[in-house]
C-alpha cells in the first residue's frame, strides 16, 4: 500500500464533482440550462454560478487570496438568491469560464497553503469564522457534490440523461425497458407499503 497524499485526495474528489456538474450542461439549449424545474427554481446554469461563487469565497477570499472576479450577485444589496440563476445577459460561456477560473484560483490556494492554514470566512459571524484550509476544502467538496446531485436529477427530468459523465454513468446497466420495469416495480412496492401502513 502506498502513502496517500491528502491534498491529492481532496483535489480528486473536488474535481470529479466539478466535472460532473459541468457535464450536465452538455447538449442542452440555453432555455434548458436555465429553466427552473423545482418549486424553488433549481436550474443547471444557476447551480454552476452558485458553486463558482462559493469556491471563490471559501477557497480564495477566506484565505486572503481574492480572485478579483466581480460577483455583483453577492454584493451588499444584491437581490436574494441572485447567485442561483443566470440572467439572460449572463451567457453560458461566461458562467462556465467563471467557474473554470474559480477552480483554477482555488486550486492555486490549495497548492500554496498547508491544510492546517487558518482562514476567516468573510460572511460568517466574526466570533466563529475561523476554518482550516482542510475544513474549507471538505466543505467545498460536499457543496459541489450536493449540487451535482441536484443537477443530476434536474437533467434526468429533462431528457433522461443521468450519471457522473460520459463513459462513467455509475448507473446500473439497463436499457429503457429495463429502467421502466425497475421503476414500475418500485412504484408497486411503494403502493403496497402505503396500503399496509
Amino acid at each position: 500500500m502506498t502513502a496517500s497524499d491528502p491534498k491529492a485526495d481532496l483535489r480528486f474528489y473536488l474535481q470529479s464533482a466539478r466535472d460532473a456538474l459541468l457535464w450536465k450542461l452538455e447538449g442542452l439549449s440555453e432555455y434548458d440550462i436555465r429553466r427552473p424545474l423545482t418549486p424553488t427554481g433549481t436550474n443547471l446554469l444557476g447551480l454552476v454560478k452558485h458553486v463558482a461563487s462559493m469556491e471563490l469565497g471559501y477557497l480564495c477570499d477566506t484565505f486572503g487570496r481574492p480572485s478579483g472576479e466581480p460577483l455583483p450577485w453577492l454584493a451588499d444589496g444584491a437581490e436574494i438568491n441572485a447567485d442561483m440563476w443566470a440572467t439572460a445577459e449572463e451567457s453560458r460561456e461566461y458562467i462556465v469560464e467563471l467557474y473554470r477560473r474559480a477552480w483554477t484560483h482555488a486550486d492555486a490556494t490549495i497548492d500554496a497553503l498547508t491544510l492546517d492554514t487558518i482562514g476567516k470566512v468573510p460572511w460568517w459571524p466574526s466570533d466563529a469564522n475561523e476554518v482550516t484550509l482542510h475544513h474549507a476544502v471538505v466543505r467545498m467538496i460536499a457543496e459541489t457534490h450536493r449540487h451535482a446531485g441536484h443537477a443530476d436529477i434536474v437533467r434526468e427530468l429533462m431528457d433522461g440523461a443521468a450519471g457522473m459523465g460520459k463513459g462513467n454513468t455509475s448507473m446500473a446497466p439497463g436499457d429503457s425497458e429495463w429502467w421502466e420495469n425497475y421503476r414500475s416495480r418500485l412504484e408497486r412496492a411503494a403502493q403496497e407499503a402505503d396500503r399496509n401502513a
